[in-house]
C-alpha cells in the first residue's frame, strides 16, 4: 500500500498544533493572576481614580493578585465596576501574560445642581452624584428644581455645550419656574432671560446678533439684561 506522505506530514503538524494549544491553553488557565491595572479611557478622568477601583474590587472580591486565572469571573468584576455611579461603562479582560486589566469610561457631568440636593447632570440627563476626588467647572443650575425643569434644563446645556462661544460664557441657569429660564453670563450682572426651550436656535442666533453689535459699539457693559422671551426680538434692559 502507498503512503500519502505529505498527508502524513500535514495531519502530524495539525496534532503537533493541536496539541501546543492545548498545552497553552491549559497553562494560561493555570496561571495565577499576575498584576492589576485599571486604564481610565477618554478626556474625563478626574471623578474616580485607579485607587477608588481597586478598593471596590478588593471590597467585592478580595484580592484578585494571585488568584488562579480559571476562578476569575470577569462578567462579575465587569459589571461591579460598571454599577458604580461615576462610571458610564467598563470592560474587563485577562491578558496572556496574567494582567487583569479594566478599561473605563467615566460620566461627564454638564451641570451642576445646587438646591437642596446637589448633584450632577450627566451628558445623558441622568443625575449624577458629586466626586470627593474633583470638582467640575460646569454650569450651576439653580431656582424651582422640579423633574420637568430639569429637562428641560438639559436640552439647554446640551445647546450650550455644543455652541463654542456659549460653552465658554454660559456660567449658569435659574430656573425661576417652569418654562421660564434665565441664563448668567461671565459679564458681571449680565443675564439673558430665555423664557421657554422652544425655538433655542433662533433665540440665540438673535441674541448673538445683538451681542456682536454691542460688542462693536462698545456698549455690551451698559446692560443688565437680554430678553429673549419674545418672537424675533430681543429686548434689552440697561443699567
Amino acid at each position: 500500500m502507498k503512503i500519502n506522505w505529505n498527508l502524513f506530514k500535514v495531519l502530524s503538524l495539525l496534532l503537533a498544533i493541536v496539541g501546543l494549544y492545548g498545552f497553552a491553553d491549559h497553562r494560561s488557565k493555570t496561571k495565577n493572576v499576575e498584576n492589576i491595572s485599571v486604564q481610565f479611557l477618554g478626556e474625563n478622568n478626574l471623578f474616580l481614580t485607579e485607587e477608588a477601583v481597586n478598593k471596590m474590587l478588593i471590597q467585592k472580591f478580595g484580592s484578585l493578585k494571585n488568584t488562579p486565572k480559571e476562578q476569575v469571573v470577569l462578567d462579575t468584576i465587569e459589571m461591579t465596576i460598571a454599577n458604580s455611579p461615576m462610571v458610564k461603562n467598563a470592560q474587563v479582560y485577562l491578558s496572556v501574560e496574567g494582567e487583569l486589566i479594566s478599561k473605563i469610561v467615566q460620566r461627564k457631568p454638564i451641570g451642576r445642581i445646587e438646591g437642596i440636593s446637589k448633584f450632577y447632570l450627566d451628558d445623558m440627563g441622568k443625575r449624577m452624584p458629586l466626586s470627593k476626588y474633583h470638582s467640575a467647572r460646569v454650569p450651576i443650575i439653580t431656582g424651582k428644581i422640579t423633574g420637568k425643569s430639569l429637562e428641560d434644563a438639559y436640552v439647554i446645556l446640551n445647546f450650550v455645550m455644543g455652541d463654542d462661544f456659549l460653552r465658554k460664557n454660559v456660567i449658569g441657569i435659574h430656573i425661576e419656574d417652569e418654562d421660564k429660564y434665565q441664563l448668567k453670563f461671565r459679564l458681571e450682572n449680565f443675564v439673558v432671560n430665555l423664557g421657554g426651550i422652544e425655538n433655542l436656535e433662533g433665540k440665540f442666533k438673535n441674541f448673538m446678533a445683538f451681542y456682536v453689535k454691542a460688542t462693536k459699539d462698545d456698549t455690551l457693559n451698559d446692560y443688565v439684561a437680554v430678553s429673549l422671551e419674545f418672537e424675533n426680538q430681543v429686548v434689552c434692559t440697561k443699567i
